[in-house]
């Protein structure tokens, strides 16, 4: 049995022999898995976060509304430039359907990579490997690719709540694809 301490750290894999086609194929569906978890946190936060607001705030919200374009989130907006680079321009409703797909693939192809590293470093995962893992991501993706590719308002211009609703779901995403990982890696 594993000391906690060990299990924080990422303790060395002890699955057999290190193989990067099983840490990359157990990676990605842990990532599927995070992704998939990650959506539910996100939407019980968003839940959440509407209960909490108060009428007056909804009234004013209602006065105007904001167009097909500006409700577009980061992931629809690359569906569209995806579209866009296969020679297609996406309606909104293009978008909203293909922007699922641009989301779990990207989730599924991050928990591959971190499959992968982890199984070259010869770790078997943890706690703090997912954390360090679901906060770079955070880091990486939303912070600085997104905005650098006009998908997103720059990080200054956003609310800190939004910030760490960011955190918060790449954290939750980080420890699920760590564990559904780890779950896969043992099985082969």
């Amino acid at each position: 049995m594993p000391k906690f301490k060990d299990v924080l750290a990422g303790e060395r894999v002890h699955f057999g022999r290190k193989s990067t086609g099983k840490g990359i194929v157990a990676g990605a569906l842990g990532g599927l898995i995070g992704t998939i978890v990650m959506t539910q946190f996100q939407s019980a936060w968003s839940s959440a976060s509407k209960a909490v607001k108060d009428n007056k705030e909804n009234a004013k919200r209602a006065e105007r509304q904001p167009s097909d374009e500006e409700k577009e989130n980061a992931t629809m907006k690359l569906a569209g430039k995806i579209g866009g680079l296969a020679g297609r321009q996406l309606s909104h409703q293009q978008k909203s359907k293909f922007a699922p797909l641009v989301h779990y693939g990207f989730g599924t192809l991050q928990g591959g990579l971190y499959g992968l590293a982890l199984e070259r470093a010869r770790r078997r995962g943890g706690v703090l490997p997912a954390l360090i893992f679901g906060a770079s991501l955070f880091a990486a993706a939303d912070e600085l690719a997104v905005p650098a590719l006009g998908l997103s308002a720059k990080p200054s211009k956003s609310p800190l709540s939004l910030h760490l609703y960011g955190l918060a779901a790449h954290l939750v995403y980080g420890l699920a694809t760590d564990v559904g990982r780890r779950g896969v890696r043992g099985i082969f």
